[in-house]
């Protein structure tokens, strides 16, 4: 039977100066006897493929090469005595395309994992992260297509191979979003997310939480990196506003939070960096990226994404050569020295010092990572729990209601920082502020009500029934 939604109404904290790096309210264990926010934060490595052909032919040496790289990146653990930590192995869409092929590396992952603790005691836990391949056709068929089918099927399968933690980054409403977010049309993008989005997690997250309890696999979560990380990046590369990009930043909180009142667990995914507002509000251990996600791709989110990580991640690095070795186990070794210096933290009392000071060095810099700062990303987990939810009441038009009330806060706050002059805006961001604000206060009451308003808009680029709405 598919597991209700459990929507939260609380927090987990009862202050943002509660929360801290390495420590959550409910912990999870997994893989070889991993304990994952009892205290201590770990390295979770994320490594794929040179550039390479994926074929029939090419699937052999490309087993080999997954083989390799877990190999090498867990003898540098060994070296440099690092105890225990986290291996990622991010679907190419490939691998979900054709399920036994992810399932495949999976096993031999698993095997190369059970090898290091039996012989020497090295503890490791094994994400799989699934690839949404829906959106590859469009408009995308969110609930009956064959993709579906098959992203289920790699789900199933990756469990059955061995995953201990299984995650994705969903793309619901990311067809609408593109290209609201293109013509800057405010009110669709926060349509996208805040009602096709969130619903589709809801059918997502019911099916994943299925499989994994069938499985006794960890339901990690979801990351919305479909929205506010492309967001975040196009800012970064001054392609949009970026204070467009910090209020995505805080809308994607409410899509995310879905996978865990569906009953995912944590640790959430590296890539969502809306992870601390869910660990705020239901207290599971997350996982973030950095400065070491340069490999991967820039932000302006180096430091301040670790103030409240559990596992901290370098996001996703190609397997090419380096003078101190292959990029995977260097991108370990740079891991395992950040997770260090936040353990001896730990250890001497001194973490709440190390977190303010990983929010100090970034905060100011940008619109973005000021929302990363912890009071406004605490304060938005409160206005997502203070949003009504009597019983009987629609379950969507609830996430519309945090989701407009999000967009509220952010605005508001992003304009209190603008007066107050805690970092700079260009007169065209001022003007994009403006207008931002202006759009939010005039948002509907009703999720049905905006759909009104876009759906004509966007004629044919999302199906309504797949995602639940009438025509």
């Amino acid at each position: 039977m598919l597991s209700p939604r459990q929507r939260a109404t609380t927090l987990a904290y009862a202050a943002p100066e509660e929360m801290c790096f390495g420590f959550a309210p409910h912990p999870v264990r997994c893989g070889h006897d991993l304990l994952i926010g009892g205290g201590t934060v770990l390295p979770e490595v994320n490594f794929t493929l040179p550039p390479v052909s994926l074929d029939e032919q090419s699937f052999p040496e490309v087993r080999q090469l997954f083989q390799t790289m877990a190999t090498r990146i867990l003898q540098r653990a060994l070296r440099l005595n690092q105890p225990s930590l986290v291996l990622e192995f991010e679907h190419l869409y490939e691998f979900t395309d054709r399920p036994a092929w992810g399932a495949l590396i999976t096993a031999d992952l698993r095997k190369i994992l059970d090898d290091f603790y039996q012989r020497y005691g090295l503890q490791t836990a094994l994400r799989v992260t699934v690839a949404d391949i829906r959106e590859q056709e469009r408009p995308p068929r969110m609930r009956t297509g064959a993709q579906l089918v098959q992203m289920l099927q790699a789900f199933e399968q990756c469990a059955d191979a061995g995953a201990d933690i299984l995650s994705i980054e969903s793309t619901g409403g990311k067809e609408l979003f593109d290209q609201a977010l293109l013509l800057g049309d405010i009110e669709a993008v926060v349509f996208a997310m805040g009602v096709l989005a969130c619903r589709d997690m809801e059918f997502l997250w019911r099916h994943i939480v299925d499989i994994a309890r069938r499985y006794d696999r960890i339901p990690g979560g979801d990351t919305d990196c479909a929205h506010a990380n492309t967001a975040m990046h196009l800012a970064h590369q001054g392609m949009m506003p970026k204070v467009l990009a910090a209020l995505i930043r805080l809308l994607g909180s409410v899509r995310s939070l879905v996978a865990c009142e569906m009953g995912a667990t944590g640790p959430l995914k590296d890539c969502g960096y809306e992870n601390p507002i869910i660990k705020a509000i239901m207290g599971v251990p997350i996982s973030m990226e950095g400065k070491g996600s340069a490999c991967a791709h820039s932000s302006p989110l180096g430091n301040i994404t670790a103030a409240v990580c559990d596992l901290w991640s370098n996001e996703s690095v190609q397997d090419v050569r380096l003078l101190g070795g292959f990029a995977p186990e260097v991108f370990t070794e740079i891991l395992i020295y950040d997770c260090r210096l936040m353990n001896a933290a730990l250890r001497q009392g001194t973490a709440p010092g190390l977190r303010d000071l990983f929010c100090q060095a970034d905060r100011a810099e940008d619109p973005q990572s000021w929302m990363m700062d912890l009071p406004i990303l605490y304060a938005t987990a409160q206005r997502i729990v203070e949003v009504p939810g009597e019983q009987g009441r629609n379950t969507a038009e609830i996430d519309y209601q945090r989701t407009r009330a999000v967009a509220h806060y952010a605005c508001t706050i992003l304009s209190e920082a603008s007066r107050a002059q805690a970092f700079s805006l260009s007169p065209k961001e001022e003007r994009w502020l403006e207008r931002l604000t202006r759009t939010i206060e005039t948002l509907p009451e009703s999720g049905e009500e905006l759909r009104m308003r876009v759906e004509s808009h966007y004629p044919s680029l999302f199906l309504p029934a797949e995602y639940g709405l009438t025509n």
